[in-house]
């Protein structure tokens, strides 16, 4: 199928030192899906989603919750013939606003780790905010569904953010044998590494947080 990609982006501010500022949107429209993104990076944790996935729903929820980023993401998809596109594109869309938000990168810490447990579930996540994207995924989830949702597109997801916000993620399986007790400490975690890398380092003085002087 053909698709019709128009990302756009607004960003009312690009300093890092003035926290407020630190606000994205974007949309993105293709052939397949209608997706739009909003983060503040220095919020509270409020959760506006509705992109009729409804376990993704419940997964981007944790991630502002954690995170206490503030969300508001609006997608219609062709859900009819399965999930995957809207789970993918609303991963590129919110990457790509993570990487609207956050500006040059000045100030910011830049990496950031959590262990997150979930019952028997145990999964690592870190991540650096490296201008350079990558994934090493480690989750080995033992059902193909979570009720309706294919447990193969958590990847899928945790890819397009990666790509789009240009970051390395790595996210690590320690424990674990229930679906849905891997997959939400793997967003938990993933929520508390971000809330971790993205804070501002007041000794950093809004400068680039690289010996090189680049992200």
């Amino acid at each position: 199928m053909q698709t019709r990609d128009r990302p756009s982006t607004s960003t009312p501010g690009t300093n890092p030192n003035i926290k407020h500022n630190r606000i994205a949107t974007v949309k993105r429209t293709t052939g397949e899906t209608d997706v739009s993104v909003t983060v503040n990076l220095d919020g509270t944790g409020s959760c506006d989603v509705a992109t009729g996935v409804p376990f993704l729903d419940h997964m981007l929820h944790q991630i502002a919750s954690h995170g206490l980023l503030d969300l508001e993401i609006k997608a219609v998809g062709d859900t009819h013939i399965d999930d995957h596109h809207t789970n993918e594109d609303v991963g590129i869309t919110l990457g790509q606003a993570l990487a609207a938000a956050t500006g040059d990168r000045k100030g910011i810490v830049r990496f950031g780790h959590f262990v997150a447990p979930l019952d028997e579930a145990l999964v690592q996540v870190s991540l650096d905010f490296s201008g350079r994207p990558h994934l090493s995924y480690g989750l080995e989830i033992p059902t193909l569904r979570v009720g309706n949702y294919d447990t193969q597109l958590v990847r899928e997801f945790f890819v397009a953010v990666a790509n789009n916000s240009l970051m390395t993620l790595h996210i690590r399986q320690l424990d674990g044998i229930n679906s849905h007790h891997i997959i939400e400490a793997a967003f938990k975690a993933f929520a508390r590494s971000l809330r971790m890398a993205l804070e501002i380092d007041p000794r950093r003085a809004g400068t680039i947080p690289s010996s090189k002087g680049v992200l």
